[in-house]
């Protein structure tokens, strides 16, 4: 309990700080409303107990013993984050600003909502870091896979907490009227927002290879 405790409150801290999930589940609450908000937000607590459980089984030691996968994996998050905001910038310019179907990306299904999460998650390289320290402070101190699961399952019910309630927040009365309204400049901002976070992954993920 002494080392599930710190590590689930630095998981809550992460959470609440604006990020890839809080992006895909505010922009999708916005353009689509607040069901598929809320099952992007359930995508990205599934895919924290993904990693929980990939963290039990040791994925964690590999990716400290392999830092090419992290690179690896700022090339597949910011490819996609990049496709993301390129997709909300074309919607943007082409999808009518009263009753479309915009959203991150434009046009997205409700059954694509639960992916759209669960894969931003599992992409975002900031996540397999922090499952690194997960799993290295959690090893150093004998804990089982036990442990790793109880920490990701706390990490998931926060996240499911926090991310729901941003989608509860951005699909308001208030913020849908926003939207129709602002429409164009919503979607662009959130495009935009998207291509740098991919761009910044794409860049640094480049680096690293030709480092």
């Amino acid at each position: 309990m002494v080392e599930i405790l710190p590590m689930a409150l630095a998981m809550l801290l992460a959470q609440l700080t604006p990020g890839p999930n809080m992006m895909a589940v505010s922009s999708i609450a916005l353009g689509q409303g607040r069901r598929d908000g809320i099952l992007t937000a359930s995508g990205v607590a599934f895919g924290v107990l993904i990693w929980a459980a990939l963290c039990a089984f040791g994925i964690g030691a590999l990716f400290a013993a392999y830092p090419q996968a992290i690179t690896a994996m700022k090339l597949i998050g910011g490819g996609y984050l990049a496709l993301l905001g390129g997709k909300a910038l074309i919607g943007a310019f082409r999808a009518k600003a009263v009753g479309s179907d915009g959203g991150i990306p434009a046009g997205l299904k409700r059954r694509q909502a639960f992916r759209t999460g669960l894969f931003v998650v599992l992409t975002n390289p900031k996540a397999a870091l922090m499952w690194i320290a997960v799993s290295l402070f959690i090893g150093s101190a004998g804990g089982s896979g036990l442990k790793y699961l109880t920490v990701g399952l706390l990490a998931s019910l926060s996240a499911l907490t926090i991310y729901c309630g941003y989608a509860l927040l951005f699909s308001t009365g208030f913020a849908a009227r926003a939207h129709g309204r602002f429409y164009r400049a919503i979607e662009t901002a959130f495009g935009t927002l998207f291509g740098l976070l991919g761009a910044r992954l794409l860049f640094e993920g480049a680096r690293e290879i030709r480092g």
